[in-house]
């Protein structure tokens, strides 16, 4: 793609990388075949091909965004489909990120959209804060088809659906300062995010990674200081927010990493372990924290990923239970894991199915079944009926969003990975699966 960008724009490291980035687009229009939003309206401006043109158009022209490209930049998932399709190697993560950015300097949304923002940005990257949220939303469910009705507080709805009926005790095994150590002969020592929305909705998921991990030997220590990862924000252009985020982990897993040192960085969460994979090229440009931030973000594993590296013993069960392994867009698109979750639980003895359109977003995607309600829900419904055909007794995926989405609408209990092969290894058998006959 040409472009036509002065020598004083480009001065701009951040306009000089997005120039790289649009240059490398052919316009061939692969990316629309597998977009989320394309698929599902049929709008060239909601695939990325189309968004690429807006933004270039934005950039080149250094104007502020207009209701146009917040519109579809709005609507789209950063599922990055489109980045796994691509035969040119666009970074559309990248571009996408550096629009979200200008469109939060430039533009002034109404004043319901910045307040809806603002309070998510307030409250889920803190747990305490989502936690007391939470616990509030029981009093406010009773008025969520009230707020469907309106276009305006429809987000409101959304957020009130997707909460929770209870919310899981706090995990004392799992938190920032606990240290758990291995209970076999040591293997290895690990820092484990235990991140934001993770650690309220479902504490279970960390819990359960300690536990398989210190029975494989493994010490796991979450450090004193870390958080949300900063994706959050990120993904609304809250840009300061997200960095700030990122330097207080860097600095929690490097205090980690020059004491008694860290063989890696293990995630639960897929949406977050896209983020701190990047937190290199996102400090790229603050001096004291480039070098350090590249060396975490090279630590950073998925605990699918981390799991494969180890000599695992045979499991002294095998569940034998028909498993549909959603693929987080965050795992296959963002990271590229695409075999070692299915492989792992195969060799666990699950019987492992692939639903189809495994690469299409449940319409998760961070905030966005709060921020695109309409657009979430019928990506919701075809992934359920998709996951439902497969003739599975339970769904397996590897990030809590998607735990949470699915979750709101299929028939089937939706587990973390890791806690079940937990359960095949020896550990507790998954809460999600009581009641159903046990192997």
């Amino acid at each position: 793609m040409q472009t036509s960008f002065t020598a004083e724009q480009l001065a701009d490291p951040h306009v000089a990388e997005s120039e790289k980035i649009l240059r490398k687009c052919v316009h061939c229009g692969f990316c629309t075949a597998t977009c989320p939003t394309y698929v599902t309206l049929g709008n060239e401006l909601d695939s990325p091909r189309g968004r690429i043109y807006l933004i270039k158009d934005m950039l080149e022209n250094g104007r502020p965004a207009d209701k146009e490209i917040v519109t579809h930049v709005d609507r789209c998932l950063s599922c990055l489909a489109c980045m796994t399709t691509c035969p040119s190697g666009v970074n559309y993560m990248h571009l996408v990120d550096h629009a979200r950015a200008h469109i939060e300097k430039t533009y002034k949304r109404p004043l319901a959209d910045r307040l809806i923002r603002s309070v998510l940005a307030f409250v889920l990257p803190h747990p305490a804060r989502f936690r007391a949220a939470l616990k509030l939303a029981r009093l406010g469910r009773p008025f969520a088809s009230f707020f469907e009705k309106s276009k305006t507080l429809k987000p409101l709805a959304a957020m009130l659906k997707l909460a929770p009926a209870s919310v899981p005790a706090a995990s004392a095994l799992a938190r920032p300062g606990a240290r758990s150590a291995a209970k076999a002969q040591r293997r290895g020592r690990v820092a484990l995010l235990t991140g934001c929305a993770q650690q309220v909705l479902e504490p279970g998921i960390n819990e359960a990674t300690v536990s398989l991990l210190n029975r494989l030997g493994i010490d796991v220590v979450m450090p004193e200081g870390e958080g949300c990862c900063g994706a959050l924000v990120h993904h609304m252009g809250r840009e300061e927010a997200a960095l700030a985020s990122a330097r207080r982990n860097v600095d929690a897993w490097m205090r980690e990493l020059d004491g008694e040192g860290l063989d890696a960085i293990v995630i639960t969460a897929s949406g977050c372990g896209t983020t701190i994979k990047d937190y290199g090229f996102m400090l790229r440009l603050d001096p004291a924290y480039a070098e350090k931030a590249a060396k975490v973000s090279a630590l950073a594993r998925d605990v699918t990923e981390y799991l494969t590296t180890l000599d695992l013993p045979e499991p002294p069960r095998s569940p034998g239970t028909v498993v549909a392994y959603h693929s987080a867009c965050s795992m296959q698109h963002g990271q590229k894991i695409t075999r070692q979750p299915k492989d792992l639980l195969a060799r666990a003895g699950f019987v492992v199915k692939e639903p189809r359109e495994g690469h299409l977003c449940c319409g998760s995607a961070g905030t966005y079944n709060i921020l695109q309600p309409e657009i979430s829900a019928r990506l919701l419904e075809r992934k359920v009926k998709n996951i439902a055909a497969t003739g599975a007794e339970v769904v397996a995926t590897g990030n809590i969003g998607c735990i949470t989405q699915i979750g709101s609408a299929a028939k089937l209990p939706v587990v973390h990975t890791v806690k079940l092969l937990n359960w095949a290894y020896g550990g507790e058998r998954p809460v999600e699966l009581s009641g159903r006959k046990a192997a």
